[in-house]
């Protein structure tokens, strides 16, 4: 029997960590084509940081009170009309997928069906929980650039949660990759066949001894410099493409692609697929009890970790 009560992240105004609490409310009810999920894991990310801080207000406005979360995998528990053939789901099944309602940080949250994919069996829940936002991006920034094989791509913010999956992606098609980080990543990316490119003065010079030929293609994960770095290379703005500089890629015309353009079963499925067969490495850096999800955003807001950190229901 499903539980009356479920617990969900809520903040009640715009501001730092501290206005994130844990309120206790009524499990709610799947309407046509939803499915209630029992949520055992839940990704955390930099966007829902900036979306409570009141930082994309303009973009993505709260109404309080506001819950957060967009990844999250877990078992259903519920199911509404007109779900039938949508994804085929039972109760009982694990799943993951995306919630565009801001709210898989609580242990119940209901989802569109299409919204959802049945997790495969060697994923783990922490990897299912957290894959959406940063694999789904990864792979929209990939397809923009439309890499080919023997290609040349440089990649900034190359061992981030999103860059480490960009990078392997790129492998996958055969391309050499320059992957743009710090020195203390080189080995994870050289151990992913990437070339590493430490950051900072003298990246251009860089950038340009490891690849005599010319680079093909860029992807930019960080800032706006990148994307003018990216021209001055000789890089052609239909082959750039960045997932946050908008303002300097309408300047030069490069491309704007990430999750918006890639947010379907479909994609989610291919993306999982690669990392439960292996062939992608997907990692984990930290989980946290939901009570614990103030200091689970400390820890991301220091940007340093290397994997993704998980909530656990």
């Amino acid at each position: 029997m499903t539980a009356s009560k479920a617990r969900a992240v809520r903040f009640d105004r715009y501001g730092g960590r501290e206005v994130l609490y844990v309120a206790d409310i009524d499990v709610p009810s799947p309407g046509a084509g939803e499915v209630l999920v029992e949520v055992r894991a839940a990704g955390i990310n930099p966007g829902e940081a900036a979306i409570r801080s009141g930082a994309l207000h303009e973009q993505f406005p709260a109404t309080f009170p506001a819950g957060q979360g967009s990844d999250l995998a877990g078992v259903v528990v519920g199911i509404g009309s007109e779900v039938s053939g949508v994804g085929d789901f039972s109760i009982g099944d694990e799943v993951l997928g995306f919630s565009f309602a801001r709210s898989s940080h609580a242990t119940h949250t209901v989802v569109p069906a299409d919204q959802l994919i049945h997790k495969p069996a060697r994923l783990s829940w922490e990897a299912a929980g957290s894959l959406y936002v940063v694999g789904v991006t990864a792979y929209a920034a990939v397809r923009a650039v439309a890499p080919q094989p023997g290609e040349t791509v440089a990649v900034s913010a190359a061992a981030g949660g999103v860059g480490s999956l960009v990078v392997q992606l790129l492998a996958l098609r055969k391309v050499r990759v320059l992957g743009i980080a710090s020195a203390s990543n080189a080995a994870w990316l050289r151990a992913h066949g990437v070339i590493p490119v430490e950051y900072g003065d003298g990246l251009a010079q860089r950038l340009r001894e490891a690849a005599p030929d010319g680079i093909d293609a860029f992807i930019d994960l960080f800032g706006p410099d990148y994307v003018g770095l990216a021209v001055d290379l000789g890089v052609t703005p239909e082959r750039i493409n960045t997932i946050i500089s908008f303002q300097k890629a309408a300047e030069v015309g490069a491309k704007t692609e990430g999750s918006a353009e890639a947010s379907t079963p479909a994609v989610l499925k291919e993306v999982a697929d690669l990392v439960a067969s292996g062939e992608v490495d997907f990692d984990v850096a930290a989980t946290y009890p939901l009570d614990r999800v103030t200091d689970a955003f400390a820890e991301l807001e220091q940007r340093h970790t290397h994997g993704k950190i998980v909530l656990l229901p």
